[in-house]
């Protein structure tokens, strides 16, 4: 296998590791030995366990933004509130296809990594931010209640979608069924663009 390879293959495990069972939970052996290395290896390609945490959450929110400034880039338009749905849409998408980026920042809501004090500020509050200032325009047009906190808004849908991602829902037997399972994917998708199309205070139907 080449270095590159190798280091492919150590952030993906470490990411799958992490998101599974949070930094605090994942050790350096754990990492090497589901990648097939030694530690030794590890620690030469990536560092230690810290640097590699970092690494994986940078990969993360790279991919995390890159699909929100695409999202973002298709929302002007004569329709800001099909736009708006529209981008709910995407974010559901990417969190679905990603469900291990939801996963580390859930572990992160509980105190994982909590020496780790500046992901959150370099990461997330310039993405929330950025959706926010993508969305007050439609306050300035007046489809959005100007009454409406669009950051909790978008606090709420982030909790909302980042735990069905991770969690699921629980079906009358007792069984998860989260992203993979289309119906509670459908049902998942219209309960939070209803949601959302009325705690926006939009006018007519959900489109």
């Amino acid at each position: 296998m080449t270095e590159n390879g190798q280091v492919a293959v150590i952030l993906k495990v470490a990411t799958q590791l992490f998101a599974a069972l949070g930094y605090d939970g994942t050790s350096t052996r754990q990492i090497a030995d589901a990648a097939g290395l030694n530690i030794a290896t590890v620690n030469y390609h990536v560092g230690g366990k810290r640097e590699l945490y970092l690494a994986v959450m940078e990969r993360a929110h790279q991919a995390e933004r890159a699909a929100l400034e695409g999202a973002l880039a298709r929302l002007p338009g004569d329709d800001p509130v099909t736009g708006i749905h529209r981008l709910i849409d995407d974010y559901v998408d990417f969190c679905v296809c990603h469900p291990e980026v939801p996963a580390l920042w859930m572990h992160r809501w509980l105190s994982d990594a909590s020496d780790l004090t500046e992901l959150e500020r370099q990461y997330v509050q310039p993405l929330v931010a950025m959706v926010t200032d993508a969305l007050r325009p439609a306050v300035a047009a007046g489809v959005i209640d100007d009454a409406i906190d669009l950051e909790y808004t978008m606090w709420s849908v982030i909790w909302c979608v980042h735990g069905f991602a991770k969690g699921g829902v629980l079906d009358e037997e007792g069984h998860r069924r989260g992203g993979s399972d289309q119906v509670a994917l459908r049902r998942f998708r219209a309960h939070l663009h209803l949601t959302l199309h009325r705690a926006l205070a939009f006018p007519g139907d959900v489109p």
